[in-house]
């Protein structure tokens, strides 16, 4: 879970969390005001929030958390929400919330049409038109996921740091995996973006990326143009935003992502 503190459009403050272990409302609210604390944050300067989940089993506990510890009304990102983005694929409902946040983040900060990658859990790209509309999406595992399969599933593999090796030419088993995962998705990369240009006759695309390993990728391929490791929580701010200013009640908003 990423979550991040904004004063206006500055990011004062950004900070992680994990979701494998099960807490409570009470359990996050004295984790989150701790961090707050030790971040020189009020928790009485905070007038709002907003969070965007994929992981539902702590939406319920985190948003209680919201609630008791910081005085909010938290805003859950969900269909029907006003976002500046309109989705036009099968079926809208089904795109996940982080999906749209940095949908939303990449048009309005870059422009369409725009090609927005997520290196999560999932590896996600996600194509956004010019005229701001969600045409599509693609999702492949992501290089912790495939870096886990093998060390679990194969009796012999060892976990291993995910990091570029010295070379592809490998000859021992950790640079060996390093290299598969590394060199595998920097090629899954570069042929997804060109699938997608090709199909979609798109030529002046733009590649935004963001995500945890996101950097690591985009610093190995010519393919992305823009990497960008604050889209999801930016996108979360422009969303807050865009329905808080109806109500006269923007300011300083308290950003979460569950993954």
């Amino acid at each position: 879970m990423v979550m991040g503190v904004y004063e206006g459009k500055a990011l004062r403050a950004t900070f992680r969390m994990m979701t494998r272990t099960p807490r409570t409302s009470d359990e996050y609210g004295v984790l989150i005001t701790q961090i707050l604390k030790n971040r020189d944050i009020k928790v009485s300067d905070l007038e709002g929030s907003i969070v965007a989940s994929v992981v539902p089993d702590v939406m319920h506990s985190f948003l209680g958390a919201l609630v008791r510890y910081t005085d909010t009304k938290p805003i859950n990102v969900g269909p029907g929400m006003k976002t500046g983005i309109r989705i036009i694929t099968e079926d809208p409902r089904a795109i996940g919330a982080d999906r749209i946040v940095d949908a939303v983040a990449a048009y309005e900060k870059y422009g369409g049409p725009v090609l927005v990658l997520d290196f999560g859990t999932a590896t996600t790209y996600d194509l956004i038109t010019e005229k701001g509309e969600f045409a599509a999406g693609i999702t492949a595992p992501g290089i912790r996921i495939s870096s886990e399969a093998l060390w679990t599933q194969a009796a012999k593999l060892p976990n291993i740091e995910i990091r570029k090796p010295k070379s592809i030419l490998a000859q021992e088993t950790i640079s060996s995996m390093q290299a598969g995962l590394v060199y595998g998705q920097i090629g899954q990369t570069e042929y997804i973006i060109r699938k997608v240009r090709e199909e979609s006759g798109i030529g002046n695309l733009k590649v935004v990326a963001t995500g945890g390993l996101g950097r690591l990728i985009a610093d190995e391929t010519d393919a992305i143009d823009i990497y960008d490791s604050s889209l999801t929580l930016d996108g979360l701010r422009i969303i807050y935003e865009k329905n808080e200013k109806e109500k006269g009640n923007v300011g300083k908003a308290r950003g979460g992502k569950g993954r």
